[in-house]
């Protein structure tokens, strides 16, 4: 069984050439990141939630996670500027193949009723996003250490100059789209 980052250099760039006629393996399109973000709306009020939640992002990554900060006050939301609201790790190299295994091959089984990831989620230019209701999918978080179910959201950004070459890519690695 070939690992995700042996079955693209084998034979997702000659699946590719071929359905688009590339005459150079650099025009095939190739993943850059994963950037996985998460936002901790409690996070100004409770410091622990972001400390309990960066801890699970690491985790589910393999990297740890940069805090990322409010730029302006918004009275409504009780929040000012500078208060920590949300985590964001961007995956490179080799630690976005292992990503993207287990996220396929693990986690989205067994995500309730799950058939597939929307295929309209892509934005123009090759890049798709999706989200995930409850980090409880991934095999690194422990149920009884979970204090809140968070989300996530989860970028892949590829080379793909449009969407139905980045979608074949995806589909090539095994990405479940919805038929």
């Amino acid at each position: 069984m070939l690992s995700l980052k042996e079955r693209y250099h084998k034979e997702v760039i000659k699946e590719l050439s071929k359905k688009f006629g590339y005459k150079n393996v650099w025009q095939v399109p190739r993943l850059i990141k994963v950037v996985i973000s998460r936002g901790v709306s409690e996070g100004a009020s409770n410091p622990k939630a972001v400390e309990i939640s960066q801890a699970e992002l690491s985790e589910i990554a393999g990297q740890f996670p940069m805090i990322t900060y409010a730029k302006k006050s918004i009275a409504n939301f009780k929040l000012k500027a500078h208060d920590p609201i949300g985590l964001v790790v961007t995956l490179r190299g080799e630690r976005l193949f292992l990503f993207l295994n287990k996220l396929i091959n693990i986690s989205l089984p067994k995500v309730r009723d799950f058939r597939g990831l929307s295929p309209k989620s892509f934005d123009g230019r090759g890049n798709y996003s999706f989200g995930i209701r409850e980090q409880l999918i991934f095999p690194e978080v422990d149920y009884d250490k979970v204090d809140k179910v968070r989300g996530m959201n989860i970028t892949i950004a590829t080379t793909a100059k449009t969407d139905a070459e980045a979608r074949e890519l995806l589909t090539l690695l095994g990405i479940p789209f919805r038929k």
